[in-house]
């Protein structure tokens, strides 16, 4: 037995051939784009130690292993897990070192 012959497709088949290159292509442009940012913004994010203002002097030992800011505080998260509250002009507010429950 001979196998079928292939005709066109029909329109609406067409219509959704072309619907799902147009998909892919644009899915193909949308990954490009997430993975450049990622490139280009990440190591800017990712460049080291959170920088504290020039006033903060920390406990000695102590590093810096995040920091947060609010409107007239930060708080700097220690390596050893302190949290030191600061005011706006580097003085320290507040000493809270967390317990274990």
């Amino acid at each position: 037995m001979a196998a079928p012959e292939e005709g066109p497709l029909p329109p609406s088949l067409r219509l959704l051939k072309w619907l799902v290159i147009l998909l892919t292509l644009s899915m193909i442009g949308a990954v490009i784009t997430v993975v450049w940012l990622l490139v280009t913004r990440m190591p800017q994010v990712m460049s080291g130690p959170p920088k504290l203002p020039e006033t903060v002097v920390l406990p000695q030992g102590e590093t810096a292993a995040a920091v947060t800011f609010g409107k007239s505080w930060y708080a700097v998260v220690t390596q050893t897990g302190r949290i030191l509250i600061y005011s706006e002009t580097g003085k320290l507010r507040q000493d809270v070192t967390p317990t274990a429950e």
